[in-house]
């Protein structure tokens, strides 16, 4: 689905979800409902697939989610990592639309942001990493989508 089709799927007053996919953890992000600005929200630690799907779906139903972007963990060298299966298997499970948004470099950005600007811990760092690359990546799909 490219960035038109997935802004037509999407319902008006609705947020999005952003996720920085990881075979550990899934750092999420979550917009406002006027699709302007992206917020971390939490980080999931990943365990079976009923214990994700369920800890997704309280999620995508206080914050009244419409679709769903994921991080598309392409590697310097072209190829794709393992994450769409997941977004299809979660996408069949939600029936809410999915859009992929390249994330090569974002918890490198996030990483040297929270260095640099606001010169947070490694400790206090690994934990909001994730979700700071989640809400990095649902940005940048939020500012693409102003522009369609």
């Amino acid at each position: 689905m490219d960035i038109r089709e997935f802004k037509s799927a999407l319902k008006p007053y609705r947020a999005l979800i952003g996720f920085d996919y990881g075979a550990k953890r899934l750092g999420v992000a979550v917009s406002d409902l006027l699709l302007t600005v992206a917020t971390s929200h939490k980080i999931i630690q990943r365990g079976s697939w009923e214990k994700d799907l369920a800890e997704i779906s309280q999620i995508l139903s206080e914050k009244e989610i419409g679709g769903m972007v994921f991080g598309l963990p392409l590697q310097m060298n072209g190829e794709e990592g393992e994450i769409r299966a997941f977004a299809e298997k979660l996408q069949k499970a939600t029936g809410l639309p999915v859009f992929f948004w390249d994330e090569r470099l974002s918890s490198s950005a996030m990483e040297n942001f929270l260095i640099k600007e606001v010169d947070m811990s490694r400790s206090k760092r690994r934990k909001v990493l994730d979700s700071s690359a989640a809400a990095y990546i649902l940005q940048g799909a939020l500012d693409a989508l102003r522009f369609v």
